[in-house]
């Protein structure tokens, strides 16, 4: 065991505790890097985005955090459903078990397919009230505890904006008041759910739909399905939100293949909250994972730009590169060493930007204080 600082008090203390709650799992531990704790996060699932996975974690090969829950929020047609889907997709691309809880009842299995999902090893899950969602979670993570605890694990929860309760769906349609029962209900099963998954290897994700709050003309103006719950129990929530239409030329003829779409990370217990990432979606394939290298590699003067034309240096050996946006995926394929270097500079130049601008905020903030001071 490393040699620490421990507080002597706080040793016997902890001791105390982990004694009295003898038989359970252990409850106080010291944050000195001796043992491993439940806030400890060591394992992530992609979300399809390198970038995405970058800001969302603060690291490299980051993503959504297993061990937690994430909500993924946005208007219709933003992308939910599809950054869901990767996720599922990347969990089975490290052996995990991928578990799709369906409540819109629009799952379609050339969708899936297409963003990489094995669906003859996916397993589906059609529900529609609240109450039954929660009753399988509990299901499946007993289940997993019980017969192979080491198994990484998705649940999708696909949305909540869709799930009812099993009054509303018995009650007449001119009766109210089920918004604040399935609150209710939601509120009691994330307290649990938490709880459950925190000591596990399982991720569960939850959709959730954007609704416009009506009179509202100061602040944001839009809240979610559900309640607050959900939310305050997430460590991370996302916002997503279309920024405009991709349109190609098909068979001679204008069509969208695809939407641009940004992605704001509104609330992050793993690193900094509020950052944004501007990526395209293709109906065909999805996530073009590798659009948003150059938005980032632009944003931090990684390549020069002339026209079309990018140039970026390989600081190994000194060539200079140069490529237009079109063929820059084919490039990365082909050079997989570029590739590499490519990430590692984006992901220190990312971590490091934000540092070098939270602490010029800082020195800004004091000769402000230093100017105003009476």
């Amino acid at each position: 065991m490393p040699k620490t600082n421990r507080d002597e008090l706080s040793s016997i203390l902890a001791d105390n505790l982990n004694k009295k709650f003898k038989g359970q799992q252990k409850v106080a531990y010291f944050l000195d890097g001796s043992e491993e704790t439940p806030t400890d996060l060591t394992e992530w699932v992609s979300t399809g985005d390198d970038m995405l996975d970058l800001a969302i974690s603060n690291r490299p090969n980051g993503g959504f955090p297993v061990g937690r829950i994430v909500e993924v929020t946005g208007l219709e047609a933003s992308g939910k459903s599809l950054l869901a889907a990767h996720t599922l997709a990347n969990t089975q691309k490290k052996g995990g078990l991928a578990v799709y809880i369906d409540t819109e009842n629009a799952i379609n299995q050339e969708f899936l397919q297409a963003l990489g999902v094995d669906t003859e090893k996916l397993l589906y899950v059609p529900l529609e009230t609240v109450e039954d969602i929660f009753d399988a979670m509990d299901s499946i993570i007993e289940s997993v505890r019980k017969s192979d605890k080491n198994r990484l694990v998705t649940i999708v929860v696909d949305s909540v904006a869709a799930a009812t309760t099993k009054v509303e769906l018995s009650a007449d349609y001119d009766q109210a008041g089920y918004a604040t029962q399935k609150a209710i209900i939601i509120s009691k099963a994330m307290r649990k759910i938490t709880n459950l998954i925190g000591r596990e290897r399982i991720l569960v994700v939850f959709t959730n739909q954007l609704r416009v709050r009506m009179g509202v003309s100061f602040g944001d103006p839009y809240t979610t399905s559900g309640g607050k719950a959900l939310g305050f129990h997430a460590s991370c929530r996302l916002r997503m939100k279309q920024m405009g239409k991709l349109n190609s030329k098909v068979g001679g003829v204008d069509q969208t293949v695809g939407i641009k779409t940004r992605v704001q990370v509104i609330k992050n217990r793993m690193g900094p909250p509020l950052r944004a990432v501007d990526f395209e979606i293709y109906f065909d394939r999805g996530i073009d994972r590798y659009g948003s290298w150059l938005n980032t590699m632009k944003t931090y003067k990684l390549v020069q730009t002339s026209g079309a034309w990018y140039t970026w240096v390989d600081e190994s050996t000194g060539e200079e590169i140069k490529f237009q946006a079109k063929n820059f995926t084919k490039l990365l394929e082909d050079r997989p060493e570029i590739k590499e270097q490519m990430y590692n500079q984006i992901c220190d130049a990312y971590i490091l930007g934000y540092k070098e601008a939270s602490e010029a905020a800082n020195t800004d903030s004091t000769e402000l204080d230093d100017t105003n001071e009476i």
